[in-house]
């Protein structure tokens, strides 16, 4: 995630141009969605999320009527990848008016805008869809630039926006966005025609133009002048004071070590009200904040922009932390205690300044910065934890520039709690899906390239959850997991192998934070009468059904007690391990070897809140490999019938009259997995084999 366009000695970043040398559309709107993405395309720009454009037109209503339009961001929306149907239009002619009121709220506003629309199904406009109307010109852009930011953010950044961009520029301190924040810009735009932009304090930047293509240049115009300016008063210096008097160097490899070796920690840590998905970063400029001199103090000042707020919240978790000295066991308890007292003083701060239907958000932190290692990100998604960070990462560079300028400012706690818990910034939440029931859980599944392992696997994502693929099969686990994209990851190995297993789950908890879920699902199966039975053919059932299946939960009952959040174990065995199974003692012996092995962690797992269930499916031959290897032959010569006559022989055997299907037994996976469905429950076992009656339990 480095930004590599700083140079050397350099604060801030400049911007690029991005507009086409060729023809662009003619048609507002098209102006409006091209000039939306190329502001989008940097996020030094343009934060995920934030930001809003607009352009003013010619547009046909319901009645064919030709009628005067805002076309502006729709709310929730992202300026990158928005395309027409993301915006909303308005009639202008019923907005303008709007400027000569004294004051509206919110709720007014809002409820006026909505009967504006040319088109009721369009989404919601942008918080600050009246700032776009009020400013007389075709197009307006609204962004949060870093440079601009660090300006916006000095304790004296009037002062030096006035040196900056002189005459042409206006300042209007910190106002919450809305009705009276639209009403000074538009105003100051109205009355100065040589006003070419609006510094908003603590907040970003307004800037127009007659055209899409005016005011993209001039917003990148502006920026690039902001960036020279405030490298140009840095004059060198090192960012956040320099590196931290007398503090010893960390090498890579004792960072990741060190990191790998905390996050099960951190996560728990991170996780009191739900569970979290951590993202870490290690990047340079997250290196020299948390090993600077100032990084302790800066980063308690405040938010860089109020869009951060609510994914941000208005400081990160700090972490002292001294690796000449101190080891992961010390680091892992402070996070903990740490993080409780950020609980704590969170919901001292909701306390102090919510107002009546306040509901108070989750109060674990979202950003946790430790001294001299990095950045750990939490979030109940894959997506959410990656945007704090990113938001987190823009926020550096703001506190750096303004850091250079005299100091740092932000909003203060009022003013944050009035961002954080604005309804009309909550709305844009609101329209996100609704989280599955395993939403910001980790789910490992072993034997996953298989049949049923990756029916599982379409299971457990399919209820939210992350899932790591892990098999012998590297290149089928990959694929088994490729349609959950960032929230699935491959990874191949032996469940007989302790540094295979020791791996994966690195590797999982590198990529998520740990794991909350283990599905033991590895198998073969082999099928000979027991005097025909090799020794070597008895200790391979043995070793993976057996012993794989012990190293697997072995290394999660460590991860598990790591995090300190409970969990959930299914091992997926057979009939086989209730009923004895002709012809079949090696596979069936391990198969009931691992249902007393579940039974026995059982008791283990419930005192730390890990439930271990088993899962006996029957005769599941669709997607199966191991039906597609000589064991069906095998199991078919024991029945005395072809192999093509198994799948009849299997249903006509079951009470219920039926054949079972991947899709079954991932179903009781799920069951097992769920602490909503199964929360109660442990060292049971749940057949799924279409009733035969010799495997009932008793």
């Amino acid at each position: 995630m480095e930004d590599k366009r700083r140079g050397e000695g350099e604060i801030a970043h400049p911007a690029e141009s991005l507009w086409p040398a060729g023809a662009v559309p003619e048609e507002p709107l098209e102006q409006l969605v091209l000039a939306s993405h190329l502001l989008g395309a940097d996020r030094a720009v343009a934060n995920y999320g934030g930001g809003n454009t607009s352009a003013k037109g010619i547009a046909v209503d319901h009645a064919g009527r030709e009628v005067r339009t805002l076309w502006v961001k729709g709310s929730g929306s992202d300026l990158a990848t928005m395309g027409r149907g993301d915006f909303t239009a308005l009639r202008l002619d019923e907005i303008e008016p709007l400027l000569e009121r004294e004051a509206m709220s919110d709720e007014e506003m809002v409820a006026y805008l909505g009967r504006c629309m040319l088109d009721p199904a369009m989404p919601r406009s942008s918080i600050e869809t009246l700032l776009h109307a009020f400013v007389p010109a075709a197009h307006v852009h609204h962004t949060h630039p870093d440079a601009i930011n660090a300006i916006a953010g000095a304790a004296d950044g009037e002062r030096i926006m006035a040196e900056v961009f002189g005459a042409r520029a206006a300042w209007v301190p910190y106002v919450r966005p809305g009705f009276a924040l639209a009403k000074q810009v538009g105003e100051l735009a109205r009355a100065d025609p040589g006003l070419e932009l609006v510094v908003l304090g603590k907040h970003g930047l307004v800037v127009w133009g007659d055209s899409a293509e005016e005011a993209y240049r001039r917003t990148i115009d502006v920026i690039n002048e902001a960036a020279a300016a405030v490298n140009e008063r840095n004059a060198g210096a090192p960012r956040f004071g320099g590196p931290e008097a007398g503090a010893a160097a960390v090498s890579e490899e004792r960072r990741r070590a060190l990191l790998a070796e905390i996050l099960p920690a951190a996560r728990g840590a991170l996780s009191s009200e739900r569970n979290k998905l951590l993202t870490v970063d290690t990047s340079a400029p997250v290196l020299e904040l948390v090993g600077s001199a100032d990084g302790a103090r800066v980063t308690q000042v405040g938010a860089a922009c109020p869009d951060h707020l609510v994914h941000t919240k208005r400081v990160p978790l700090w972490v002292p932390f001294d690796p000449a000295s101190e080891d992961a066991v010390v680091l892992a308890e402070r996070i903990r205690e740490r993080a409780a007292t950020y609980r704590e003083e969170y919901r001292a701060y909701f306390a102090a300044h919510a107002g009546e239907g306040d509901a108070a958000a989750d109060p674990d932190p979202r950003v946790v910065l430790i001294q001299h290692l990095g950045l750990v990100a939490a979030g109940t998604t894959v997506k959410a934890s990656r945007l704090s960070r990113d938001l987190y990462l823009r926020a550096i560079e703001v506190m750096a520039g303004a850091e250079s300028l005299g100091g740092f400012s932000s909003l203060t706690a009022p003013e944050s709690f009035a961002v954080e818990y604005w309804p009309l910034e909550l709305y844009k939440l609101s329209l996100a899906p609704p989280p599955g029931e395993l939403q910001g859980q980790v789910a490992f599944v072993t034997g996953a390239a298989g049949g049923i392992g990756r029916a599982v696997v379409a299971a457990l994502g399919g209820a939210g959850a992350c899932v790591v693929g892990f098999d012998l099969d590297a290149a089928g686990a990959a694929d088994a997991v490729a349609d959950l994209g960032d929230e699935g990851l491959g990874v191949g190995g032996d469940v007989t192998s302790e540094e295979d297993v020791a791996a994966a789950y690195a590797a999982a908890t590198a990529a998520f934070g740990g794991v909350d879920l283990v599905v033991s699902n590895a198998g073969i199966a082999s099928s000979a009468p027991i005097a025909e039975t090799a020794l070597a053919e008895w200790e391979r059932n043995h070793r993976i059904l057996a012993t794989g299946y012990f190293l697997v939960s072995r290394a999660a009952f460590e991860l598990l007690a790591r995090q300190g959040l409970g969990g959930s174990i299914v091992f997926v065995a057979s009939k086989n391990a209730v009923v004895a199974g002709r012809n079949a003692a090696a596979y069936s012996s391990a198969k009931a070897a691992e249902l007393h092995l579940a039974r026995c962690l059982a008791e283990e797992g419930g005192p730390a809140g890990i439930r271990v269930n088993t899962v006996n499916p029957d005769a599941v031959l669709q997607g199966s490999r191991i039906w597609g290897s000589d064991w069906r032959e095998e199991r078919a010569a024991a029945y005395g019938i072809a192999p093509e006559e198994l799948e009849e022989h299997y249903r006509r055997r079951t009470t219920l009259g039926v054949n079972v299907y991947p899709a079954d037994v991932a179903a009781a996976v799920l069951h097992f997995a769920s602490a909503r469905r199964s929360g109660k429950t442990t060292g049971n076992m749940l057949n799924v084999d279409g009733g035969v009656a010799a495997a009932y339990p008793r």
